[in-house]
């Protein structure tokens, strides 16, 4: 029985390069600049119709919720740079053997590196999904009037979320199933996991922190609820 091209991954429409390259590799970009202005559109929103403050005092909240993005940059830098140093400590180079011969060398000579590789699209891609469905969550409190522009605004950049979290899904799965072995994709979920409960589940609930997307209101309550 033929085995599939380890990056064909189930005959997907899109070449591995392609994937890697404008999706998977800059899937915090992606996920960055739709979240931006999400973000900053509904939570200044919320501020004025939920807590009734000013101008000034929403713009200072929408900086606040932003801060949650700066967050989530220097998760995925740190992360992707330990995986990194992980690799290097952890590999072999296929031409000579030494353990001491650096990465760079290796592929100099042709060589192919063996080592640890901590599945990054595993960690990101579980982290953007989680993050996007943690912040669309503003929706169930905001007030927004049907025929406004704003709404169309809102909407669109919604939809757009949904969108690419169905992408990521869908990539994640793709990398589950063709690519890195069982503990390589393990463990990237789990840091993935970790970093999601650590903000969203943890320090966002602090005071000092760029907090929670939906303070705590009463969802029943029709005053707040978004009308789409």
């Amino acid at each position: 029985m033929l085995s599939r091209p380890a990056g064909s991954a189930g005959g997907f429409w899109l070449p591995h390069q392609v994937r890697t390259r404008y999706f998977v590799k800059v899937a915090w970009a992606w996920t960055f600049w739709l979240l931006l202005p999400f973000m900053a559109v509904t939570t200044y929103q919320f501020a004025k119709a939920k807590f009734l403050y000013g101008a000034t005092k929403s713009f200072l909240m929408v900086l606040r919720r932003l801060s949650a993005l700066l967050v989530g940059t220097v998760i995925w830098y740190v992360c992707t740079g330990l995986f990194i140093y992980i690799e290097n400590l952890t590999g072999t180079c296929s031409t000579s053997g030494q353990p001491g011969q650096p990465q760079r060398e290796c592929h100099r000579d042709n060589g192919i590196w063996s080592g640890f590789d901590i599945s990054g699209h595993c960690f990101l891609l579980s982290y953007c999904t989680l993050m996007i469905v943690e912040e669309v969550a503003v929706l169930e409190g905001l007030s927004i009037d049907q025929n406004s522009k704003l709404h169309v605004v809102i909407n669109s950049l919604f939809v757009s979320l949904c969108f690419l979290s169905m992408i990521w899904v869908f990539m994640f799965l793709c990398t589950a199933i063709y690519f890195h072995d069982f503990s390589q994709k393990l463990l990237g979920v789990l840091i993935g996991l970790s970093a999601w409960y650590g903000t969203y589940r943890f320090w966002y609930l602090k005071p000092f922190s760029p907090g929670l997307p939906l303070p705590s209101i009463p969802l029943s309550s029709k005053k707040y609820s978004y009308s789409r």
